[in-house]
């Protein structure tokens, strides 16, 4: 059975914690964060507390904060003997400091408070120092999902830009969509055969036989017609150049 500290009590905690919390194999000995409200998540399932001179021996010691506060929490670490890990995707395992056992659990999704994801499918990219290291951590990561990579810290760093592209830039765009549909009188909900077919294509085609649109086949009435729609000086700027990038991309001049 493998012993696991959680440190931390945001999305992340709170989503690797209810994964792991359902696996005979994994003992939940503890979470610690630093505001005693956001424990209520975890309390009455294990022993909670907000005292970091007070954590308790285990295998691992996952470090599920935020990126600023990682370099702050390691140390309180330093004589642990089990390994202690951060799920961050853009921080390097070097930020962890000078300990002995040091490694990176990195769970590649979006995770949003209330919304229950199937870790099945989520990839978890490992990296530490030590080869018995790596094997607790590929255990570990194997009794809640089936895909496993291990990728360095500057691999991690390029899969987190690549996903802030694909995620969080996206899903603005979906909020500009959102809005337009709001003034307009229309249902967002409209949208969403179109985003999951978008999103489906992606298991046969690569993203860039996938495109379609007005900018790929140089549709300039159209693209004058969206702009004139647009009232928002920062919208009209972002399908501009998006529309331009896309032109050149597929060979338009727009």
């Amino acid at each position: 059975m493998i012993s696991i500290v959680l440190l931390g009590t945001g999305n992340v905690a709170k989503h690797l914690f209810d994964a792991f919390l359902g696996v005979d194999e994994i003992n939940m000995l503890q979470v610690i964060g630093r505001n005693e409200g956001h424990l209520a998540h975890f309390k009455d399932k294990v022993p909670t507390g907000t005292d970091f001179t007070q954590i308790a021996d285990a295998d691992i010691y996952m470090i599920a904060v935020s990126d600023d506060a990682i370099a702050l929490v390691a140390p309180y670490l330093k004589e642990k003997e089990g390994i202690v890990v951060h799920t961050s995707g853009s921080v390097t395992l070097k930020s962890l400091g000078q300990l002995n056992n040091r490694g990176v659990f990195y769970p590649l999704q979006t995770f949003s408070e209330g919304k229950t994801i199937d870790f099945k499918k989520v990839p978890i990219c490992l990296e530490a120092e030590h080869k018995g290291d790596m094997h607790l951590l590929r255990k570990l990561a194997g009794l809640i999902t089936l895909e496993i990579h291990e990728i360095t810290s500057d691999q991690r760093k390029s899969l987190h830009l690549a996903a802030v592209f694909v995620n969080n830039f996206t899903n603005y765009l979906f909020t500009i969509g959102h809005d337009i549909c709001t003034e307009h009188n229309l249902p967002f909900s409209m949208l969403n055969p179109l985003i999951k077919e978008t999103v489906n294509k992606l298991d046969y085609l690569a993203p860039f036989d996938a495109q379609t649109g007005p900018a790929k086949r140089n549709d300039v009435k159209t693209m004058e017609s969206h702009l004139n729609l647009l009232k928002n000086k920062n919208n009209q700027d972002i399908y501009s150049l998006l529309s331009k990038l896309i032109g050149e991309k597929y060979g338009q001049k727009l």
